[in-house]
């Protein structure tokens, strides 16, 4: 039985950890074979008796080098409106201009769809979130207010 905990608990670690560098919330370049890890709190669920210690880590894998080239059709543009549509398999993210020619008159000219696997959504949300709270550190915080004559925030 100590054994089956034991293993739960060190896969349950090495997937938090994983996933943590894969957020990018976590850097593995300092970890050495010789690094440890001493004290480890297993979760709530488990007997708190059962102290797991890693003795040590493999370096992660040198990091490719990322080379970023614009296909011959690629182009930048504003967006000031993007719609969301999920489904099982993808999140399409649909990029627009809002144009109001009336008071009680909008009209959203979309000119990109973008798709996404439920996994990059997930890595997309945690990228933008790290550049907000950096860009609301050095800026002040982002109001979500309606401007005059607007209605809605989108």
């Amino acid at each position: 039985m100590a054994e089956l905990i034991r293993a739960r608990l060190e896969r349950t670690f090495v997937e938090r950890i994983l996933e943590a560098r894969d957020a990018g919330m976590l850097s593995l370049e300092s970890i050495t074979p010789d690094s440890t890890l001493t004290e480890y709190t297993p979760p709530v669920d488990v007997q708190p008796s059962v102290i797991h210690h890693v003795r040590s880590m493999n370096p992660p894998p040198p990091q490719p080098k990322v080379q970023l080239i614009n296909a011959p059709d690629y182009r930048e543009g504003y967006a000031n409106s993007v719609q969301i549509r999920v489904n099982l398999w993808d999140f399409l993210l649909l990029f627009g201009v809002i144009n109001q020619t009336a008071p009680d008159n909008v009209n959203i000219h979309n000119f990109q769809g973008v798709y996404l696997s439920p996994q990059q959504a997930k890595a997309l949300l945690n990228v933008l979130q790290q550049n907000v709270s950096q860009y609301e550190a050095a800026f002040g915080e982002i109001k979500l207010e309606a401007r005059a004559g607007a209605g809605f925030v989108q």
